[in-house]
């Protein structure tokens, strides 16, 4: 968050004092003045499109303020404290100015120049992305493989792979990463499995904000693949994010499922949440479905919105389905994004005997705040 920090003597500001018999000493001084720019870091330094400052004034012998921004009214404040959204879309230059007044009236003034940036969007900054413009490997410092399993051996929901990090099963070629489920034997910590697949998180974790993930999805039945997120704080074993926090289970954690495809519908696409309730610790679900043309030929944006209000998902522009965020949700805290698929199980369901592989294929990965 920028700060703007100027403290001024009443020496330097004597000829903006009202005129009058008032006693000298009655003059405010050391007016101290604090604008902050919304969302301002060193990548968005005008902030984060929301458009508003906040200033905040303090002078000794001063026992109200005023301020006015661009050439707007003077505003009064006795509190010395303000918030303003300006409406202007784009990054643009500022006049705010504040005023400090005694008791008698007596004042000092100061005029700032400040940039700031105004967007229309509701999320309008990228905090995180992978264009997958680089080939071999997925970028390690974007992306963990998940490949100890949490439930002895094997993974839940009765799916039938194992998870693997190895260059068969991911890699980024022609512009986009591709995750790979094949039918082969594979040993992992004493235990066999008929498939391979690749399961990765983000190495990184965000509070409401807009995804989006561009994909073609596989098309053999038994193969179900997911873009989803779960609570950073989940302490599933082999988790990035549950090595460093790792405090409550699944489903306290949260998760949002914004997309799911079962290994039997090929034709529609599943949104859907898990949550434990933070007040009953109740297990709760819900969700929806739509109908989605050619999924493995053709890519398709695959979108959330989440705030503190509800979180949406999207299907390109069609909404799946919206859920209330409420404070008995654990949606209010660090969520990271997952891409996998998985063989068979709950929503997988049957594997053709004939199946040999297939491909969940990501064009890119956008995170918005």
């Amino acid at each position: 968050m920028s700060i703007l920090n100027i403290s001024l003597l009443s020496l330097v500001f004597a000829l903006s004092c009202s005129s009058g018999d008032s006693d000298s000493t009655d003059v405010p001084t050391n007016l101290n003045v604090d604008i902050s720019i919304i969302g301002s870091n060193d990548n968005n330094p005008n902030g984060d499109g929301s458009g508003t400052v906040q200033v905040s004034a303090s002078a000794n012998n001063a026992v109200r303020y005023a301020f006015r921004f661009k050439n707007g009214d003077q505003i009064g404040s006795e509190m010395g404290s303000i918030e303003h959204t300006f409406t202007q879309n784009g990054t643009n230059t500022y006049n705010i100015t504040v005023w400090a007044y005694s008791r008698s009236g007596e004042f000092i003034n100061q005029s700032y120049s400040v940039d700031v940036y105004k967007s229309d969007e509701a999320f309008a900054t990228l905090v995180f992305s992978d264009e997958f413009d680089n080939e071999g490997r997925p970028d390690d410092q974007k992306w963990h493989h998940q490949v100890i399993p949490p439930n002895n051996g094997s993974w839940h929901n009765d799916e039938l792979q194992h998870y693997t990090d190895r260059p068969e099963n991911s890699f980024v070629s022609d512009g986009s990463l591709k995750i790979k489920a094949i039918k082969e034997q594979y040993s992992y910590n004493g235990s066999t499995k008929e498939y391979t697949s690749a399961r990765l998180n983000t190495k990184f974790a965000f509070t409401y904000g807009r995804v989006e993930v561009r994909a073609k999805l596989p098309s053999n039945a038994g193969t179900w693949p997911a873009i989803w997120t779960l609570g950073a704080n989940v302490n599933e074993t082999g988790n990035y994010f549950g090595y460093q926090y790792g405090s409550v289970g699944w489903p306290l954690c949260g998760e949002i499922d914004i997309m799911e495809q079962t290994g039997w519908d090929k034709s529609n696409t599943i949104s859907h949440f898990h949550w434990g309730d933070l007040n009953t610790e109740e297990y709760m679900d819900t969700g929806g479905e739509t109908t989605v043309a050619n999924t493995s030929s053709e890519y398709h944006i695959y979108a959330m919105e989440w705030d503190s209000e509800s979180i949406k998902t999207y299907v390109d522009d069609t909404l799946v389905f919206e859920l209330p965020n409420t404070n008995n949700k654990p949606y209010n805290h660090e969520h990271y994004l997952i891409l996998n698929i998985a063989i068979g199980g709950n929503l997988g369901g049957d594997v053709p005997s004939d199946f040999t592989e297939d491909t969940f294929e990501i064009d890119y990965v956008r995170i918005y705040q």
